[in-house]
Parts: C-alpha cells; structure tokens; sequence
C-alpha cells in the first residue's frame, strides 16, 4: 500500500508543474504517468508571458528559456503560398508590441513540448518530497469524504500496487476518465474540425532565416497547413488543417504521402524529408461544468479542451495547477479551511471558458472548419490577446473585494489595463533592491506577500507577527524601504496611497488591497487573511 497526501494522474506538463509547485509548497506528492517516459512529439509550443512569469518565480524559467527558441527568433507570423512561393502576409503578433511587452519584466518563450517536459521532469524529481512513477497507470478510482483509493499498474511488468491519497489531480488530458467518474458535463462544441500533425527532419532556412516566425502559414486550393517552428532549423511541425474537408482520411497518411505534403508546401518537389511522426487528433472547443467532486480535481485538458489557435491549451493548464495548489497546500497544512477549495472552480472555471471561446473564435476566422477556396487571414484578436493574458478577474469567496471595480477595456480580449483591484494579477512595477534591477514580479510566487507603501510601516511590523501554526506566514515589503520606486510609479499602479498595502496570494493575484492606514493594522490584515483562507463566519 502506498500512501501520499496528493496523488497526480498524468505526466505531462500540467501535472510536473503540480509536483514541483506542490514540493515547493512543502507537500508531499506521487506523479503516475502511463507512458515511460515524457513526450516524444512537440505538441504544445508556446509558453506565454504570464506562464513565463509563473516558472520564473519558481525558479524554472532559465532552463525551459535554455532548451527553447527566444522571442527574437520566432517574432513573425508569416503566409504564403508555398515557402519558396509568394509571401501572402506577414504580422508582427500584438503580443509582441513594445507597450504590450512593457506589462511584464518576462517575455514569452517558444519551447516544444517534448523539450519542454524533460526540463520539468528534472526539476520535479530534484524538487522533493514529490515523487514521480513513469510507465505506472491509475485505474480502479473510488473516493469518498477521507480521500482517494486506487490500484497502480506497472504497465511493464502488470504488478499492481494499492494506493491511497487524501487528493486527486486529473491531469491526465483530454482522454481522462475521471472527468466522466466525478460527473462532469463537458460543455461546447466537440469535434469542430480534425487535424494532422507532422513531425519532420527538413532543412528549411533557405526559406525562413530572412523571416524568422513561430508559424509559416501555406495557403493553397487544395492544401492548407502550418509549419511550426521547433529549432529553425531542420526539426519542424507541419500542421494540415480541416482533413476530412478537402478529402483526406487518416488511412491516407502513409509517410510518404506526408513527405508529398511537406515538398507541396514548400514548393520544391526534390526537397529532402524524414517523415518522424504522425499524429491525428480532433480540435473541441468544451469546457467541464465542475471542475472538482470531493477530493478529486481537473486539471489542464482534462476540465477544458480548446482549439490550438492563439496557443492557449498549455498555459490554462499550468495555470490550473498555480491556482490550485497552494491552495490544497494551505488545507493540508491546516492553515485553510477546506472550504479554500471551493474557489478553484469559481475562478478558474469561468476564465478556461472566456479563453476557449476565444481560441474557437481564432479557428473560426481562420475557416478550419469547412473547405476554402483561397487565403483566409485570422481575426485581429488572433495572437493579439493581452487581455485574456494579463487580465483576468477572479470572483471568489478567496477575495477580499474592497468596494472597487477593476477597469473595463473596450475589448477585454485584446487590451490589459493594469491594476491591484483585488482579484487582479499583481501588476508589473519596476523596482531596485540593494542596487539591482527587479520586478514587484519578482517579489512573488511562493507565499504570501504584502506591498506596503513608502509610509506603510504599520503593514510591514503586523505582517511580521501575524503568521502562526495555523495561518500561512506572509513575506513583508515597503517600497521606499527594502524597496525603491524607481519609476514612482508603484502607488498609482497598486492604487494605494503612502499608508496603503496590497496583500498577494502564492499565485500572484491580489487577495486583499487597503487603499490607507488602518487604526488596528494587525486586526485588518489578520480578517484579510482569513477570510482568504476560507476562514470568515
């Protein structure tokens, strides 16, 4: 018999996030992943900003950037004909625009899944006290108020081992049974459009140095595909949209006839080419209706499934995992109660559908899911969502309202205003410690943190004495102390005053702001805190 507080359900990258965050938060965990060992096709490539911001506060960031492609190499968006054809377009994507890069201190990082999850898997394992067990599936699942019981197969050898675990976390994809365990409706649209991917070996800079992009759309009558960009240099993806729409079966796609596709692409019918791998799948647009039943939680594909234009898959997934496990780690610890949990439906539920409807939107624009005769350029908002980004607005019982409204963008899909209204991710202000450049981001991530202003002394000495067995420590600054303002521009950015503070959740987002001093600072702080921890009458 195996016991762990937390068990995770899946491998990949939602799942080792889970491990390291969970290990980092002092919990223990068991990963178990039925395939051996970490993906061997690139699947998912782009990490956004925010998601970058999140491993860079967990000390992930250097090596997923060491095993990816920068932002400089991949800044376009191109469309052609064919490769060596006529250049239909080129984008420079909104995300990429000097004001929108201004919101964050990190930028956004190419990196392909199966680079991307060994990075992970190496600081999962050294993380500790989580554990990881590859080749090894979950399967017979009961669960009641006391937690999870399972069996563990080895798929190698067939020895079962039993398990048992106050936590579940799903986060086996979209193929996982839980979903359907815990009576979860998937609601929206499935099977909009089918998909191939192709993994090749090609050497294609002749066509792509002098414009280096993430993606190469080929726009042709009778072939319309993606080149994804993975190393710029012979290793690429090669997307074939919309299949049963312009006559193909996945019987059809023997690796020579993909090789076929690849030299119609690019134009060049001699072009030498390794077909590596071939994958069919089904772009949905379905978000589950509950994201958790007593112990067992969804994460990443297996609570939402969304098309992979605008490449928001990956990122809601870690996301879910940022939100979630600090929480768990404060109910474990017994410094939360587990009513805490109840928010990670509340706030993540309604963010994963807005985002997918977005990515369906992009998909539609884009005319997958019918035949088209000619070129068919993407809405405006395609790669352009800095709102959905940077903006979202938690509305849960784990916020503090404080009688204001966040701001209200014309288009809440492409515009972020950044703000401190409790709810909001925490906003980027540059800051200096001892000399040295830093970010209020930079400040974040782990625990509890509270941003006091330049006269907020009184936050600071009651943040200090506030932490007990039974309630989460809370890490104090006061710009102006520790802190310099080096722009001063962190007041009006946290819309706070001189006297004012600002208390931030382990995932970055504002828990509690008070806009001035109070007569009892502790008493305040302390009410803050719990009624973040669920603990309020």
């Amino acid at each position: 018999m195996i016991e762990t507080p937390v068990l995770i359900a899946g491998g990949g990258p939602v799942g080792l996030t889970a491990s390291i965050l969970l290990s980092q938060h002092g919990i223990a965990s068991l990963l178990v992943e039925r395939h051996p060992g970490t993906a061997i096709l690139p699947k998912a490539r782009g990490i956004n900003a925010r998601t970058m911001e999140m491993y860079r506060q967990i000390g992930v960031e250097a090596d997923i950037r060491a095993a990816g492609l920068p932002p400089e190499r991949t800044g376009l968006i191109v469309w052609t004909e064919s490769l060596a054809g006529r250049e239909i377009e080129r984008r420079v994507p909104g995300r990429a625009d000097p004001r929108n890069i201004g919101h964050s201190p990190v930028r956004n990082c190419l990196c392909a899944q199966d680079d991307l999850e060994p990075v992970l898997r190496r600081h999962a394992e050294a993380a500790g006290p989580g554990m990881l067990r590859f080749g090894t599936e979950l399967t017979g699942v009961s669960y009641g108020p006391e937690g999870v019981s399972g069996t563990l197969t080895d798929r190698a050898s067939g020895a079962e081992i039993p398990v048992r675990a106050r936590i579940l976390i799903s986060a086996e994809g979209a193929q996982s049974g839980l979903r359907h365990a815990i009576g979860a409706r998937m609601v929206g649209r499935e099977r909009v459009y089918d998909s191939v991917n192709i993994l090749i070996r090609a050497d294609l800079r002749p066509w792509t140095t002098h414009r280096p992009a993430a993606l190469y759309f080929v726009e042709q009558r009778d072939l319309r595909g993606t080149f994804m960009t993975i190393n710029m240099h012979d290793r690429w993806g090669f997307l074939i949209h919309s299949l049963t729409a312009y006559g193909m079966k996945p019987e059809d796609l023997t690796p020579e006839r993909c090789a076929a596709f690849i030299r119609q692409a690019v134009g060049v019918p001699d072009l030498p080419v390794e077909v590596k791998g071939v994958s069919v799948w089904q772009a949905s647009a379905i978000v589950a209706d509950r994201y958790r039943d007593g112990p067992v939680f969804l994460a990443g594909d297996a609570a939402h499934e969304m098309p992979p234009t605008g490449g928001f898959g990956l990122n809601t997934g870690v996301q879910d995992a940022q939100n979630l496990c600090w929480k768990l780690a404060a109910v474990l610890r017994g410094q939360a109660d587990a009513a805490l949990l109840d928010s990670y439906h509340a706030e993540r539920q309604p963010l994963a559908t807005m985002i997918t409807e977005a990515a369906l939107l992009n998909a539609t624009s884009m005319g997958r899911e019918t035949r088209q005769e000619g070129a068919v350029l993407p809405r405006r908002e395609f790669l352009n969502e800095q709102g959905l980004i940077f903006g979202a607005t938690y509305r849960s019982a784990a916020i503090v309202p404080d009688g204001t409204d966040p701001p209200a963008p014309a288009d809440p899909v492409t515009e972020y205003i950044p703000s401190a209204t409790p709810g909001r991710r925490a906003p980027h202000v540059p800051l200096t410690r001892g000399g040295a450049a830093i970010s209020t981001i930079d400040l974040l991530g782990r625990g509890f943190v509270l941003l006091a202003g330049s006269a907020g002394g009184a936050w600071v000495e009651a943040a200090a004495r506030i932490a007990t067995p039974t309630r989460p420590g809370v890490v104090p600054h006061r710009i102006g102390g520790d802190l310099v303002d080096t722009g001063g521009g962190f007041h009006a950015a946290y819309g706070i005053g001189p006297a004012g503070a600002v208390l931030v959740r382990p995932d970055g987002h504002v828990g509690w702001r008070s806009a001035d001093g109070a007569a009892d600072a502790t008493g305040a702080l302390v009410g803050a805190m719990d009624r973040i921890l669920g603990r309020a009458a």
